[in-house]
């Protein structure tokens, strides 16, 4: 039929998806785009607008692969805030032990890249990790932490998180990336749990 397309759009978006993954937004030129989804510039254009706009679908895309196995293990019950950090940083090591996907996090290497992003763009990775921020502090808060307590653990939790990314990236091993995973959640155990009803 006439002006149906001849492609899978997802499965075209999962890749150029991967191509801002690995390479980052500065990087990911549109010949590596087309090269990774297999489409002629004309289709990619056609499809999913300019880089910019294409870089957001990969995001958002990204966010609702990932984001649902964060919240999954952040609804607990979890019995401590200790057990809350190792949840959510498991989430990141199965991530990064996947071998159908690219090293790191696509938010991260955005995140390094954000001045070349543009306005909506910026705006998108920013509200992604406030999220992700916003939600551990919940979780922490509903596994006992004090207000005061569950906000500096969830900056430190998620900067945790943007750390494993970075050494996957130069090639850090999974064994390695557990230690800091578990030194993490070892050191939450020192935060006092708020007395219950408190």
């Amino acid at each position: 039929m006439a002006g149906r397309k001849q492609f899978d759009v997802d499965e075209a978006l999962r890749r150029a998806m991967h191509v801002f993954w690995r390479w980052g937004y500065s990087e990911a030129s549109i010949d590596r785009l087309t090269e990774g989804t297999g489409l002629g510039r004309g289709s990619l254009y056609g499809t999913f607008g300019d880089k910019s706009a294409l870089f957001r679908k990969s995001l958002l895309r990204y966010a609702q692969a990932y984001q649902p196995l964060y919240e999954r293990a952040l609804s607990g019950p979890h019995a401590s805030p200790s057990d809350v950090v190792a949840a959510f940083l498991q989430v990141a090591l199965n991530r990064i032990a996947d071998p159908t996907v690219p090293d790191g996090c696509l938010l991260t290497v955005s995140a390094t890249q954000f001045p070349a992003l543009d306005v909506e763009g910026r705006a998108m990775v920013r509200a992604t990790i406030d999220g992700l921020r916003a939600r551990l502090e919940e979780a922490l808060s509903a596994a006992g932490a004090g207000e005061e307590s569950a906000a500096e653990l969830a900056l430190c939790t998620l900067a945790t998180n943007q750390s494993l990314a970075v050494l996957s990236r130069v090639g850090y091993s999974g064994e390695d990336l557990a230690i800091v995973a578990t030194a993490a959640a070892e050191n939450a155990k020192a935060v006092p749990n708020r007395p219950h009803g408190g």
